[in-house]
């Protein structure tokens, strides 16, 4: 059996996902989405048993894995996993269908609307885009001023990004939120990624510490997993000021670089044995 890594820049997880694949003696190639010119009626990755989506760009991860899933070839994850966590407002519906909990939210289209809503939903609130990654373009408003200046603002950029107004409760976090890794539906490891600023991305420098996780949340973890059909994802939680546990996000391409030297658990290993578990169900 052969695999193929879909990835256009070899960070540390991709150089630790090669090494994994090189250890366990896994045939595999790294395509680079950005030499492709696909033909759509051609089967040009069609001699892979799976491939495992790295993409950091959302686009050609979706574009991408809807063509090959269309010709029958297996991807980690799956078209719909990455169509539904690279829309945050597709996640969150997601999520209300699973019964799960989540920050107050509310979209909308129209600033006028959209302001009323933040009024009944109070301040300070969150404005979000709906596709996007790494704690970009998120702004934390406090007041309705704030929140007329930054919705005229993307009103006035417009484009894709900026056409869905999108905005979520703010959580009173301790300094920190949960990161867990979730593989083949079963928590991997817990993080708690702590910073001074409001977001806690390891991306914008949040400190990471391993976390002895409760029942609760990994339960919650597996949950948010499965409700957007994940088989290797990230689960972001919430610590509310009262003690509750909120379902944030799910990320379909999750980076650990600020988790292996905290997590005692071969990371790129337990990802590679979960393909290959699922490359063998599905000959």
């Amino acid at each position: 059996m052969r695999y193929a890594v879909l990835c256009s820049r070899v960070r540390v997880e991709e150089k630790l996902l090669f090494d994994a694949l090189d250890r366990k003696g896994v045939p595999f190639d790294r395509v680079d989405p950005r030499g492709l010119a696909v033909d759509i009626d051609g089967r040009a990755l069609a001699a892979y048993d799976g491939v495992l989506v790295r993409c950091i760009s959302h686009t050609q991860a979706y574009y991408l894995t809807r063509w090959l899933n269309g010709l029958g070839i297996r991807t980690v994850n799956s078209h719909e996993t990455i169509a539904c966590c690279g829309d945050k407002l597709l996640m969150s519906l997601a999520f209300h269908r699973a019964g799960l909990p989540t920050p107050a939210t509310r979209f909308g289209f129209d600033e006028a609307s959209m302001l009323t809503a933040l009024d009944e939903m109070g301040y300070p609130a969150v404005l979000k885009p709906v596709h996007g990654s790494w704690g970009r373009l998120l702004a934390k408003v406090s007041d309705r001023s704030a929140a007329e200046a930054i919705l005229e603002h993307k009103k006035t950029l417009g484009g894709v990004l900026h056409s869905v107004f999108y905005a979520q409760e703010y959580v009173e976090k301790p300094g920190r939120d949960l990161r867990t890794l979730v593989v083949g539906g079963e928590v991997v490891y817990g993080v708690w990624r702590a910073s001074d600023h409001w977001i806690t991305n390891t991306a914008l420098g949040g400190q990471a510490t391993l976390c002895e996780l409760t029942a609760e949340q990994r339960e919650l973890s597996e949950r948010a997993a499965g409700a957007v059909g994940g088989e290797i994802v990230a689960v972001d939680l919430l610590e509310s000021a009262d003690g509750r546990m909120l379902v944030n996000e799910v990320n379909h391409t999750p980076e650990f670089h600020g988790s292996v030297q905290v997590v005692p658990v071969d990371i790129a290993g337990r990802m590679v044995d979960q393909l290959l578990e699922q490359g063998e169900e599905n000959p």
